[in-house]
């Protein structure tokens, strides 16, 4: 038998109703030949809902004797006996009185459910345990009965019970909620328009995350990566630069423009560690954005771009923030930049949002090309040196300086060789060794003008330089792996302490830990 499935209405305040509309689904279900049973529901001596019992079976509670008092509770091993198909359990965050199979009535649930009976259930968003602080915040009232909230995201079903905090005074005052004895105090306390109105806010806004959560596994299920704009998400791309402060405030104003905006703040590090950010400044970036209400992700991509707008289509964005670029004009013969790019690349779903800073044009390290140990500019100069130089140092050898000898001719391409080996690794020197090598075969060695060597002596101090040349350039592109095998060591390490900090700031859970570690790493799964 597999598990139970959970339905929960979830309502603002006591009143809304949440038990009315409990046992109205459940005579809807008896009414469709569903089995369905009372395990416990305590309608409060309120007449509309003790008339919804009528027709229902209802499981006998368990009396339990406690300081002298006998208090009932459901009977939890009776409801498993019967094992119905459904049963209604009202009061999610109710604590039992010791001596009870469990301490709390979720638990009870959470044996029903794992023996294969569906529940249908209630309860307050002030009982959400993450919620405790801001409830007291709000009513002056600290909830000591509490549900834990990932319990309750864990239901299959998640229904609101709203109602305006008028309505509800209104039905507070005809008595339909407290006995009239009670009613003055509480309009005057707990039920004041003010309380309502925020613990409303309160409970649409963590239905409307839920149903986020909803839509977003249901797009990565169907491999959606086209924007849905139900609700404004903005991405803000962090170069791990001071200006980076600047972009997370103006997304948060953006965000502050439409309701139930969210500000997703992303850093993408390249996966060989080449454009590591400085750690103290994400650090206070990291602080700032959750300061103002959204949240930092740590992502590893070689491409950029790519990896931002992979990102951004992942959490179903609607706006990217960038800074404009802070290179410099000659920089951009190399190509465009980053925000150039993303905006041309993001499709008539995700608008772009170039924002100006203190730091634009002011020059900044280029990003290396994919699999490049040395960085692209000095893998195209070593290219220069290594072809270029060899062809013009022959021209020179042959128009200007004619009379060197061929030692001094084999040293000053063997120089060039070699710059190229610093310059650009193994490749580019290789190639200057070849070119060059054919160079003073036909320029500088009898007979000229052909590829033959006349004196053996000859073929010898060829073979020495391309011997040189290739030694060279094999101990600079050793220096470059081990320089590029350290910086991804860096990168692993910065990702590993980026996963520990979030389970110090409290991402405990197993399902949060495995969905950072699949969008940083930008799996599609788990």
């Amino acid at each position: 038998m597999g598990r139970g499935k959970l339905r929960i209405y979830l309502g603002s305040a006591p009143g809304v109703g949440k038990t009315y509309a409990m046992l109205s689904e459940a005579h809807r279900r008896v009414e469709r030949g569903t089995d369905c049973v009372i395990g416990f529901v305590e309608h409060h001596d309120r007449p509309r809902t003790e008339v919804m019992l009528h027709g229902l079976e209802q499981i006998p509670r368990q009396e339990i004797e406690y300081r002298g008092g006998v208090f009932p509770e459901m009977d939890v091993d009776a409801v498993l006996r019967r094992a119905p198909a459904v049963a209604l359990v009202d009061e999610l965050a109710h604590t039992n009185v010791p001596g009870s199979r469990h301490a709390k009535r979720w638990q009870d649930v959470e044996d029903l459910l794992a023996a294969g009976i569906d529940v249908v259930s209630t309860v307050n968003i002030q009982h959400l345990e993450s919620l405790g602080d801001v409830v007291e915040a709000i009513t002056g009232v600290r909830q000591q009965e509490t549900v834990p909230d990932e319990f309750v995201r864990r239901a299959d079903q998640i229904e609101l019970v709203d109602m305006s905090p008028q309505a509800l005074r209104r039905r507070m005052a005809h008595g339909n909620i407290y006995q009239p004895d009670k009613v003055d105090a509480a309009l005057s306390n707990y039920f004041r328009p003010g309380n309502l109105t925020a613990l409303r806010e309160l409970a649409l806004l963590w239905v409307a995350d839920r149903a986020d959560e909803y839509l977003q596994e249901y797009r990565g299920e169907h491999d959606i990566r086209s924007t849905w704009q139900a609700r404004e998400r903005i991405v803000v791309g962090l170069t791990g630069g001071p200006e980076g402060r600047t972009l997370i405030r103006r997304a948060a104003r953006l965000a502050e423009k439409g309701a139930g905006g969210e500000v997703l703040a992303v850093y993408i590090a390249r996966s060989d560690g080449l454009t590591a950010a400085s750690p103290k400044e994400l650090a206070v970036q990291r602080t700032l954005v959750e300061d103002l209400g959204g949240t930092f992700h740590h992502v590893v991509g070689d491409d950029i771009p790519s990896a931002l707008l992979e990102f951004a289509r992942g959490v179903n964005a609607t706006q990217i923030v960038l800074g404009s670029s802070r290179r410099k004009t000659w920089q951009y013969m190399f190509g465009p930049g980053v925000g150039a790019t993303v905006a041309r690349e993001s499709g008539p779903d995700l608008d772009v949002h170039i924002v100006t800073h203190e730091e634009v044009a002011k020059g900044r390290g280029l990003p290396v090309a994919r699999g490049a140990r040395l960085g692209r500019s000095r893998i195209v100069w070593g290219w220069l040196v290594g072809i270029g130089g060899p062809a013009l140092l022959s021209l020179a050898l042959t128009h200007v300086a004619t009379d060197l000898g061929l030692a001094n001719d084999m040293l000053l391409f063997l120089s060039l060789t070699v710059a190229a080996a610093l310059v650009g690794g193994l490749l580019p020197s290789l190639a200057s060794a070849a070119f060059g090598s054919l160079l003073l075969n036909y320029f500088f060695t009898p007979p000229k003008h052909l590829f033959t060597v006349a004196d053996p002596k000859n073929i010898v101090a060829i073979a020495i330089f391309v011997g040189v040349a290739v030694s060279v350039a094999s101990v600079v592109d050793l220096a470059a792996r081990r320089t590029h095998q350290a910086a991804r060591l860096r990168a692993e390490s910065e990702i590993l302490s980026f996963l520990a900090g979030s389970v110090l700031r409290g991402e405990t859970s197993l399902e949060e830990l495995l969905e950072r570690v699949r969008e940083t790493f930008a799996m599609e799964s788990v």
